[in-house]
């Protein structure tokens, strides 16, 4: 098929913290150097922001890297943290407060800010454009390009206008080919691109499998005499128990807004477990309840979270092109903070690209160079003082494995002589069914927990329903020969939006894949145990449309 393409310097895909932190700072070297470089970032979201969800506790530092007045220029960091506590949730109706002497350092959160990382890109975005870069939200990359010698040479757009039988309708454009001497890859975790290029040139040779957990998050507005501004809780244990891990949040922002969230760790074992129905469960407790009763429920949203750390961190160029942030992995799980992070790779991506262009080095290359520059950040001692973090937790559980990381934040500042390792990918985790009782989850109260449905209906998720699935089974058979059989089809529960159901249809079990309710959190692809799901772009400004996540 002809397509029409553009020339660019640099293509990046996905206008998340990372993909504008590169475009800032790459922009800002260009300047500064009398250089003309030309910047594209392309976001598949309808606007930038729209599919960006993040609890959000965000370490200012990195800003002031990128805009040392950021105070003056009226970025979004509105809350400041005024207290931090961490419960251990015992029961259903009991809980511990935990004395900040037994809480690793990372969980503090003294000098921070609770913020929208929506609004934050927004923000990034503007800035951006300012200085000269060309956004285009609403264009999502579907397939690499690649030059004759194996290197990248760019992407394609998505088709618009393709008809759910895979032929062309009256509305159909084919997709734009952008082509770039470098192409950067931020498009969060799991990225599908992403995804293959780690397998194409082997990134992730000789690291321990990535890992990931599903965040949950809502907004709610609560009355102003149960509102604590800058307050931040966070909990561990119930009601994620008996082979299952993680924690809860509930942050207090400005406008009589509160966060309040789930994260479920998906190497889970009990193919029965609900994480959706997790979630519901804890706004339940007492330690959450009292805050949020009588409140609003304004927005849900779900996505996956690249937690796998330094022991999972791919190698981050390749010919042409690099990956960065989410989409590589620089979460700081032991801070539950990947923000920073993610903009200090970008800003690292954003400085090797720079000092390339100004060596003349040739298009297509590996930039090795960008290796050398992790190597000597505070990004990379940040990431390999935090690396024994989500193995302790998952090799000894939530008290072992806290005292563990006590010992190791504390005592020997994240240097301790003993590095873990978790070998056994998240999917490969889960049990046959047989081997767990099926969980009895309570009917939603409407009050504090609510069904899928209308949790949906608040994220703004809106697809074309005539268009190619974008969930791709590798086999149609699997879900119900095996998967059902084994495991009792798990994607009926760990889908957080509802999108897979098993029903009956003449007397016979039938998958089904209802598309347009995806919210693009990949859980499927990461969790299914057969590994038979592939997630793909689906028509660009699809998907959830998130206000302030």
């Amino acid at each position: 098929m002809e397509r029409e393409s553009m020339e660019f310097d640099v293509v990046i895909v996905g206008a998340g913290p990372s993909g504008l932190a590169t475009a800032c700072r790459l922009m800002q070297i260009s300047k500064d150097c009398g250089q003309d470089i030309s910047i594209c970032v392309v976001e598949k979201g309808s606007e930038v922001g729209a599919h960006i969800l993040s609890g959000a506790i965000f370490e200012s530092d990195v800003l002031e890297e990128l805009f040392a007045n950021w105070h003056e220029m009226n970025a979004p960091l509105n809350t400041a943290v005024t207290s931090d506590e961490i419960h251990l949730l015992k029961s259903a109706d009991k809980s511990k407060l935990l004395p900040n002497a037994i809480i690793p350092k990372t969980m503090h959160n003294k000098g921070n800010y609770i913020i929208s990382l929506g609004n934050l890109c927004r923000w990034l975005a503007e800035q951006a454009e300012n200085l000269g870069v060309e956004i285009f939200p609403g264009f999502p990359a579907s397939q690499l390009l690649y030059n004759e010698d194996g290197s990248v040479k760019g992407i394609i757009i998505g088709d618009m206008g393709m008809g759910a039988d895979g032929e062309p309708k009256d509305s159909y454009e084919p997709g734009m080919e952008l082509h770039a001497k470098y192409t950067v890859f931020s498009e969060g975790c799991r990225g599908h691109l992403g995804k293959e290029l780690i397998n194409k040139y082997q990134l992730d040779k000789n690291k321990t499998p990535q890992h990931y957990g599903l965040g949950f998050k809502e907004m709610w507005k609560i009355p102003a005499d149960q509102h604590q501004l800058g307050k931040v809780v966070h909990t561990a244990g119930w009601p994620l128990t008996e082979g299952s891990s993680g924690g809860g949040f509930l942050y207090h922002l400005e406008d009589n807004q509160v966060a309040v969230g789930l994260i479920v760790d998906l190497n889970y074992k009990n193919p029965h477990l609900s994480p959706f129905d997790e979630f519901q469960r804890y706004k339940t407790h007492p330690i959450i309840a009292q805050t949020l009763q009588n409140g609003e429920r304004t927005a849900y949203g779900a996505r996956a979270i690249t937690k796998g750390g330094l022991n999972s961190l791919p190698k981050m160029s390749f010919p042409g092109g690099l990956i960065i942030g989410c989409n590589a992995g620089t979460l700081n799980f032991a801070k539950i903070k990947g923000t920073h992070t993610a903009m200090k790779s970008g800003i690292l991506a954003a400085e090797t690209l720079a000092r390339a262009f100004m060596a003349g080095v040739e298009a297509g290359k590996d930039l090795n160079s960008y290796q050398e520059r992790f190597e000597e950040s505070w990004l990379k001692d940040e990431l390999y003082r935090s690396r024994n973090f989500g193995p302790a937790m998952h090799k000894f559980g939530t008290l072992l494995g806290g005292a563990f990381n006590y010992i190791d934040q504390n005592w020997f500042g994240g240097r301790c002589p003993i590095t873990l390792k978790d070998q056994t990918p998240d999917y490969a985790q889960m049990a046959p069914s047989n081997a767990y009782n099926k969980i009895d989850y309570p009917k939603p109260d409407g009050k504090l927990s609510f069904d899928k449905s209308s949790s949906v209906y608040l994220s703004n998720t809106y697809h074309e329903e005539d268009q190619p699935c974008h969930l791709k089974l590798n086999d149609p058979n699997i879900p119900i020969n095996i998967n059902l059989v084994k495991f009792d089809e798990p994607a009926q529960r760990y889908c957080p939006a509802g999108v897979y159901e098993v029903v009956q249809e003449q007397g016979e079990d039938k998958f089904v894949i209802n598309g347009q309710n995806c919210i693009h959190c990949k859980t499927c692809d990461i969790k299914d145990p057969s590994q038979n799901i592939t997630w793909v772009t689906p028509e660009g400004g699809g998907g959830p449309n998130y206000p302030n996540m």
